[in-house]
């Protein structure tokens, strides 16, 4: 199982109401194919009444032996259903890799 589908199956513990996990590997220094870098957009009821920060331990509690092994990076955009229906559904784009050099 690839690293992108362990995490959209560990995720599921939250109910996600959407989850959209996006590798954005490619967009770094890292060699073709690779699965380093994740972008995590995650809504969940579960995420009502928690700070951002709470939201985020959640999720890295779910994904320690990931982020501990081949995930090197993950950017997480975690809302509640009401959050995310005031955003239109849209999450923030991601930067561009700051590593220098092309990519």
């Amino acid at each position: 199982m690839s690293i992108q589908a362990q995490i959209e199956t560990k995720l599921q513990a939250l109910e996600p109401a959407y989850l959209a996990v996006e590798n954005e590997s490619h967009m770094h220094h890292v060699p073709p194919n690779s699965e380093t870098h994740f972008k995590v957009t995650l809504v969940s009821s579960r995420f009502e009444g928690l700070m951002p920060v709470k939201r985020h331990q959640q999720v890295y509690s779910i994904l320690a032996d990931e982020k501990a092994g081949p995930v090197h990076a993950l950017a997480l955009h975690l809302y509640t259903p009401e959050e995310w229906e005031a955003r239109g559904g849209t999450r923030p784009d991601s930067p561009n890799c700051r590593g220098g050099g092309s990519h």
